[in-house]
């Protein structure tokens, strides 16, 4: 069994005028040690389908099994949420301490982890983060992606399989969403965390395993980023931007240029030559 069994899900916010689920028989399977971008337009679902990860939300038909356990069952809400850390959009709301250390360590002495091991695992979290040297300092006086990075140490303290990221660039600058990518990459690929990364930022997306595109609450396409990106004007048509160098390939392909699926400029570069 995959880590996340996703079966037949809808989700319907009790308190909105509206009949149309958020969420439209969601189907979605992500294995362990995976990294997995999930990209769509403003109400695409995107961010529903996160809550329901963590158990935040739970589905109102279907059912999602995270390392075999229902989310649907109370008593497995605590065990999923062991298992699966979550990162929002917006650091400040994540940050709880005046101080990074104590921040960190907040998630670990929830779960009642003994203090030595705390002590371990917050100095682990904010080296492996490329914030280590930080454990003194006042969040407030940090810029966003190094909140953002802290905020994520404190999730991988936690000792989780997954961790799902809700938009978590999207109030960055360009060094801070470069150093924050930098960090969720280096997470998965060199300790295996598996990733689930929700952004509307198209670059993102082309170093994942997986892309999921969603749109009014559905999945319309998934498949690698190569596949995904020469999908140029269904994308198109769903208002999502496409990365530079795909689209200018596709361009090329329509004028019998004989280009590869590539997905960065340095490609294209190098195709073209």
């Amino acid at each position: 069994m995959s880590l996340i069994n996703i079966n037949g899900v809808d989700f319907l916010y009790e308190n909105e005028n509206s009949d149309r689920p958020a969420l439209q028989n969601i189907n979605l399977q992500i294995e362990a040690g995976d990294f997995a971008v999930i990209i769509g337009s403003n109400g695409s679902g995107k961010s529903t389908l996160a809550k329901l990860l963590n158990v935040l939300l739970t589905p109102t038909k279907g059912e999602i099994y995270i390392d075999g356990l229902n989310s649907s069952k109370s008593e497995n809400t605590w065990k999923i949420r062991q298992k699966v850390g979550m990162v929002f959009q917006n650091p400040d709301n994540q940050l709880v301490a005046s101080m990074v250390e104590d921040d960190v360590a907040f998630g670990p002495e929830n779960l009642g982890i003994p203090s030595p091991e705390i002590r371990k695992r917050v100095d682990k979290a904010l080296e492996m983060v490329g914030m280590a040297g930080f454990q003194k300092f006042a969040p407030h006086k940090l810029s966003g992606g190094q909140k953002q990075r802290v905020a994520i140490a404190g999730v991988i303290a936690m000792e989780p399989d997954v961790i799902v990221l809700d938009e978590p660039t999207a109030m960055l600058d360009p060094q801070g969403r470069k150093e924050v990518m930098e960090t969720i990459e280096y997470l998965n690929k060199e300790k295996e965390i598996t990733i689930v990364h929700i952004t509307h930022f198209m670059e993102e997306a082309v170093t994942a395993d997986k892309v999921i595109v969603m749109n009014e609450g559905n999945i319309l396409h998934k498949g690698t980023p190569k596949s995904i990106f020469r999908l140029v004007n269904k994308l198109k048509e769903i208002n999502l931007d496409i990365p530079v160098a795909a689209e200018v390939a596709e361009y090329l392909r329509s004028k019998n240029v004989n280009i590869p699926d590539i997905l960065t400029i340095d490609e294209l570069v190098n195709s073209l030559c």
